[in-house]
């Protein structure tokens, strides 16, 4: 066995960022967050980071370093959105309720039955309405802040993973079981297409680019699928990390990435600037195993990471949980940003 530490990993991503010529990322801050040990989507919102953090939202203040507080919410967290002015939504899956919060005070208001598994959650400032992807149960709870109650159930045919706005009053969700992107049209609350991932198997992340209408698929077999968002064409099927449980999509740099598990940040982009344009791979960059999730500030291009200590047991294979066993309290944010 070895034992990965952050410590160690600030040298990797040193010398990733020597060894390619663009894009190139720099470790710059390391926030201890502890105990629990198990965490999932990270998200950034004005200047704080929210830490979908075992049975707890764990609050983070980047410029300070530290973190400002805590929400208890019970059996296991997934996902994180706010809501102007002043509130936000987190989850416990364990119990398929969605958990509407204050955001100064971090003081519970309402708990909101929805379906099963509840998983990632979305904020469409369109319709003003928070979209909280179940994974399990295959469906999509909408919610109205106004009134903190369920008013549509959106069902996608089977078990979900993330989602995306697509600011065409559609919503882009993963497929994990079918190996889909299921596409649905936020005015009927219906999912009104299934398009096939012909490289994808099981995808995690999703992300987009408005700009284009191209979607990012990360997937479970090492394969990130590029679609076109307007009729559901594969592009292309590209090499990314084992592990991958989110993506993000940089406008600024026009920068696919995707976060792994094997403790590498697979990076995408376009090599001209056609919608159906080729694709291709950048070098990766070299993180900590189990960063699997991360969050983008889409402004200046920082990205979020989760990872703690591990030792890694290779006579156990990389697929396998246990070939990462995690030192108790040691859960950190990891800072990056762009070199140049």
């Amino acid at each position: 066995m070895k034992k990965l530490s952050v410590g160690f990993v600030a040298g990797l991503l040193a010398l990733a960022g020597a060894a390619q010529a663009q894009p190139a990322y720099k470790l710059t801050k390391i926030i201890p967050i502890g105990a629990p040990d198990r965490w999932d989507y990270v998200v950034y919102d004005d200047g704080r980071a929210y830490v979908a953090h075992g049975d707890v939202l764990t609050v983070v203040d980047v410029a300070a370093g530290k973190v400002a507080g805590t929400l208890h919410v019970g059996g296991v967290t997934h996902g994180f959105a706010s809501v102007s002015p002043g509130k936000g939504y987190t989850d416990d899956g364990k119990a398929g309720v969605a958990v509407a919060f204050d955001l100064k005070t971090l003081k519970e208001l309402k708990r909101i039955k929805v379906q099963p598994d509840a998983d990632g959650i979305v904020y469409d400032p369109a319709s003003g309405h928070v979209l909280v992807i179940t994974g399990d149960s295959g469906k999509v709870s909408v919610i109205d802040p106004r009134t903190d109650s369920v008013i549509a159930t959106i069902d996608g045919g089977g078990p979900l993973e993330f989602g995306v706005l697509g600011g065409n009053g559609k919503f882009y969700v993963d497929g994990e079981d079918k190996n889909e992107i299921v596409r649905m049209d936020l005015a009927t609350s219906t999912a009104d297409a299934h398009w096939p991932l012909t490289g994808c198997k099981t995808p995690h992340g999703l992300a987009l680019d408005r700009a284009r209408m191209v979607l990012f698929a990360s997937c479970g077999n090492k394969v990130m699928d590029v679609v076109n968002a307007r009729d559901g064409t594969v592009l292309a099927s590209l090499p990314i990390g084992d592990g991958s449980d989110f993506a993000a999509f940089d406008p600024v740099r026009g920068l696919a990435f995707s976060s792994n598990r094997d403790g590498t940040l697979s990076i995408v982009t376009a090599q001209d600037s056609k919608q159906g344009g080729k694709y291709v791979t950048l070098p990766p960059v070299t993180t900590l195993p189990g960063a699997r999730t991360m969050a983008l500030d889409p402004k200046s291009g920082r990205l979020f990471l989760v990872a703690s200590d591990v030792t890694v047991n290779d006579a156990v294979p990389a697929t396998d949980r246990a070939h990462y066993k995690v030192t108790p309290g040691s859960a950190r944010l990891l800072v990056l940003d762009p070199a140049r």
